[in-house]
């Protein structure tokens, strides 16, 4: 008898034991945080992981959230652009819970959180891309893209409202996918084409003006140069002239007469030829030399 009393407080002992691990003590698991309720209203929330006391069911509950980063995809949203153009974005979210109290009090748990990032996601690229034209998304000329910049408007916005609003630090949202509706991807097209004919209207424009500025510049170089040539031909003419007028007075400093004679003859020479019939004066200069050559 003693032995079976002994077994049942043994098996009462461990059944208190076990009524206290379970009731009284919860488990927060690494990566994970714990909202503790009582009768409805928070009591405590624990973000570190290890074990905890709490009071047993119905007095106190446990609500245990993964705090670590999530990934989302969000759904195909069908949005105006500013040229009132319709396109189609999907984005992708990662995301994490930030502030528990908040999450435990607004969203409750990862399926309402997904719904409530991917309705918001929605409204934010609504009115991000209100600002801008489908060129923003879609063009030949790359300076015209702004996919970058609109992601970016996209994520602070998110970011801030999800924050704000549902406890979640949104990591990152980027664009994943683009797409067109059918209707939409004709004038894409004649955009396309617009975007090219006035890229090669500019290269026409520029290069019309490269060749007006070169054939300036070539038509000013040879003004330059044929002035300096005509200025050098110039200084050499004179100098010439110079040289051929100190010759000649040397030669009539040396001999005078003989200086003026062939200057006569050398005149006489190149004023006749074989058929020339002159009337002149024999003693008009240079036919007074005929006298003399007599």
């Amino acid at each position: 008898m003693k032995i079976k009393k002994i077994y049942k407080w043994i098996f009462a002992l461990l059944l208190v034991v076990i009524i206290a691990t379970f009731g009284f003590t919860f488990t927060v698991k690494e990566g994970s945080c714990a909202i503790v309720s009582r009768f409805g209203e928070v009591r405590d929330v624990y973000m570190d992981s290890g074990l905890h006391f709490k009071l047993p069911y119905p007095f106190e509950n446990v609500y245990t959230y993964d705090t670590r980063s999530q990934y989302m995809d969000s759904g195909y949203t069908e949005t105006l652009t500013n040229d009132k153009k319709n396109v189609i974005l999907q984005t992708y979210l990662v995301w994490h819970i930030e502030d528990a109290m908040k999450f435990y009090t607004s969203v409750g748990d990862n399926e309402k959180a997904e719904k409530y990032l991917n309705d918001l996601t929605a409204n934010v690229k609504n009115g991000v891309m209100g600002n801008y034209e489908l060129s923003a998304l879609v063009s030949t000329d790359l300076e015209n893209i702004k996919i970058n910049e609109i992601s970016e408007s996209i994520e602070k916005s998110v970011c801030e409202n999800a924050l704000k609003d549902y406890g979640i630090r949104v990591e990152t949202v980027k664009i994943k996918r683009l797409a067109l509706p059918t209707n939409n991807i004709e004038s894409v097209f004649e955009q396309m084409i617009a975007d090219r004919e006035k890229q090669v209207t500019k290269l026409i424009s520029e290069g019309e003006r490269d060749a007006a500025i070169i054939m300036s510049e070539a038509n000013a170089k040879a003004a330059e140069i044929l002035a300096e040539g005509k200025l050098e031909a110039a200084e050499i003419d004179a100098e010439t002239e110079k040289q051929v007028a100190e010759i000649y007075g040397d030669a009539y400093d040396k001999n005078s007469e003989l200086f003026v004679f062939l200057k006569k003859l050398i005149a006489l020479e190149n004023s006749v030829s074989e058929d020339t019939v002159i009337i002149m004066k024999s003693d008009e200069s240079p036919f007074d030399i005929v006298d003399e050559l007599q």
